[in-house]
């Protein structure tokens, strides 16, 4: 049960009526200052008796050095201050509430921290900016469907012996050059760079609660959507956690090398719930304020994860959407990936995207456009997918691409299109237009969604696997239990063939084009890293399966009749053939689609398990895809009429003129 403070305990008042009546505050001074004047303290606890700072010299198990009693501010908060700049010092805050002083915390904006983030620390922001800071910026797009998003796991992607990386599991991982596996092969950066990915969407670089890191050689692992610190970088991804600065540079250190490299980052943000629901930075500094409930008083859950966040009330917005410009401002961060954004509100989304854009017109902001469980927030004021046409700058993940392609993710055994299950094409198409209206798309025949969702192909974000469930590999392998490996690879490769063609914006995660596996885990979130960590020797194995992506990818790039930006422009130049045998769909991208070089590009997919012909218009058409072969400059030339499509494979094709 939550301890809600006096005013809001008993049962004849709502605890959202009575929060609503606290006053706010949206100045840029909260938590910590520091000026010619020396150091300054804000914390907002409107309701706290009385508040004090607790001053520390060390990060970790030593007494306090002093003890500042706070002062009554505007808008609900506590000020104090000293005459000195105090950097190097660590610092807590603690407040009365119902005469009992709470246990300390570093508040809820604290950006430095050490140890655990435990105490929060005063350091010189300055000093923590790379060389060539002021002039570091990421790659200009000008519509978020021109990226290729890349999602990956600091230490999944650096941690193997494979990777030939020194900073192993580290921010700064992603700052070696030249990095190679045992056969010779490049991994890390120049593995990226050799991919052609535009944007790398790291998981939680925030200060989550689930690694110690005064116990990093304990080899411990999680994904990190357990936020203690939201404003802060995890220590374990630094070389020194108990330094507060450490991790602030060598986070900046590696935004930098990614973007001297051409490529983007990307944070995944989890403000729809806390690790801690009663000893929270949030409930410490304001008991109650920041979180739903339900109307016994208890913690409202549509996380799944204990609690929910309560974006709906003032100051809880103004965290996020300040939260997200810190970290574009002092990170150079170019994306924002929400996590079960549909905990949010639709007011909220739109307020972070304005004031992202207003920073950098190239950010973007993308999430989950589900919960994990019922929320107290009304349905129609959720960032659901349902509701994304009412968050004009907000993408969407597609479930109906997803799930259509390679068999929906409660059943690890059921295929999909691309494995051979008919029934699946309308839902495919619906991916294909990226959910948005179409003439030749009969919605009511989709799995997932009876309307198109989205007001433009800008608002979605294709894919068949994350972290999230199992990656497509190990489903491949749990679907086609009888098939060889080289047959479960084709499918893989139609599978992101469709990703990649589709309108919208394709997404990835990482080591997927070199077929990695997690053995099989679905939920690898605190799995060691034999479970996680890519194996930089299936680069080599599997070198036909990496190059076919990254021609995939250079076909996207290269062809913009790919990333069309409206919904009009999908319904005007996109076009489905009349085809009518399962687990097949042809379609042709016409008259220089989005001011493509070519003329006309024609896209069939066949999922079925034996080859499909296909009649295709006479003409001197360019080879691109053919057999699970793929090449962006053309594999050779063919006159139309009619045309063997393989089993498990698309065929591509381009009229120049």
């Amino acid at each position: 049960m939550l301890a809600l403070s006096a005013s809001v305990a008993t049962k004849a008042e709502n605890p959202d009526a009575v929060f609503q009546t606290y006053p706010t505050y949206s100045g840029e001074d909260l938590e910590l200052t520091v000026d010619s004047k020396g150091t300054h303290w804000r914390l907002w606890s409107p309701k706290a008796q009385a508040a004090r700072v607790i001053l520390y010299d060390s990060d970790r198990n030593t007494q306090a050095v002093d003890t500042i009693d706070m002062t009554r501010g505007e808008g609900g908060t506590w000020v104090a201050a000293v005459p000195r700049q105090l950097y190097g010092s660590f610092y807590t805050f603690s407040i009365l509430d119902n005469g009992k002083w709470l246990d300390e915390t570093p508040g809820v904006w604290a950006k430095a921290v050490g140890t655990n983030g435990h105490r929060a620390a005063v350091i010189d922001f300055a000093a923590t900016d790379p060389e060539g800071w002021e002039s570091d910026k990421g790659p200009a797009i000008a519509h978020i469907n021109d990226a290729v998003i890349y999602e990956m796991h600091h230490r999944d992607f650096s941690v193997d012996p494979s990777s030939g990386i020194v900073n192993k599991g580290k921010f700064l991982a992603l700052t070696e050059p030249s990095t190679t596996s045992p056969d010779g092969e490049a991994t890390g950066i120049d593995h990226l760079k050799e991919l052609g990915i535009t944007h790398v969407h790291i998981l939680p670089s925030y200060d989550y609660n689930s690694v110690d890191e005064a116990n990093l050689p304990s080899n411990q692992y999680n994904w990190g959507y357990d936020p203690y610190n939201y404003n802060a970088p995890e220590g374990s991804y630094s070389t020194n956690p108990a330094d507060p600065s450490a991790r602030i540079r060598e986070m900046k250190e590696m935004v930098k090398s990614l973007h001297d490299n051409g490529i983007g980052v990307i944070m995944d943000v989890v403000y729809n719930h806390t690790a801690d629901n009663d000893n929270s930075n949030f409930s410490l500094t304001a008991p109650g304020y920041y979180y739903r409930h339900r109307p016994d008083g208890s913690y409202s859950d549509a996380s799944g994860c204990g609690n929910e966040t309560a974006s709906d009330r003032r100051q809880m917005r103004d965290f996020i959407v300040n939260s997200v410009k810190y970290w574009a401002k002092e990170y150079h961060i170019d994306g924002f990936r929400f996590d079960l954004m549909a905990i949010h509100d639709i007011e909220t989304m739109n307020e972070v995207a304005a004031a992202l854009k207003e920073i950098n017109p190239d950010i973007f902001v993308y999430g989950e456009g589900w919960t994990a469980g019922d929320s107290p927030l009304p349905v129609s004021q959720r960032a659901l997918k349902e509701n994304v046409s009412k968050m004009p700058q907000v993408a969407v993940f597609s479930d109906d691409i997803r799930d259509a392609v390679k068999g929906h993710y409660t059943d690890a055994s059921d295929r999909g299109f691309a494995t051979g299950k008919p029934g699946l094409e309308e839902t495919v198409k619906i991916g294909i237009v990226g959910a948005t209206a179409h003439p030749q798309v009969d919605y009511s025949k989709g799995n997932n969604s009876k309307f198109a969702y989205a007001s433009a192909p800008t608002q979605i974000i294709n894919y068949v696997s994350c972290h999230d469930d199992l990656m497509l590999t190990d489903k491949l392998r749990k679907s086609m239990p009888d098939a060889s490996e080289a047959d479960r690879q084709r499918a893989a490769r139609l599978a992101q063939t469709i990703v990649f063609t589709s309108q919208g914006t394709p997404f990835m995660f990482a080591g997927e084009e070199i077929f990695r596996d997690k053995k099989g885990v679905h939920n690898s979130y605190k799995s060691p890293d034999s479970i996680n960590a890519i194996d930089w020797n299936l680069k080599h194995v599997n070198r036909e399966q990496f190059d076919y992506y990254r021609e995939l990818i250079k076909l996207r790039k290269e062809h913009p009749a790919f990333r069309m930006a409206t919904a009009d422009q999908v319904a005007r130049h996109l076009k489905f053939d009349n085809v009518k045998e399962p687990n097949l769909i042809s379609y042709s991208l016409k008259d220089h689609a989005n001011g493509d070089q070519w003329k006309e590009i024609k896209v069939v997919f066949n999922g079925a398990d034996e080859a499909r012909e296909v009649k295709i218009p006479r003409g001197k058409w360019l080879v691109i895809a053919d057999d699970g072969r793929i090449s962006a400059s053309g594999l050779g030339e063919s006159k139309g009429g009619k045309m063997t499509v393989a089993p498990r494979s698309a065929l591509i094709l381009a009229l120049p003129q």
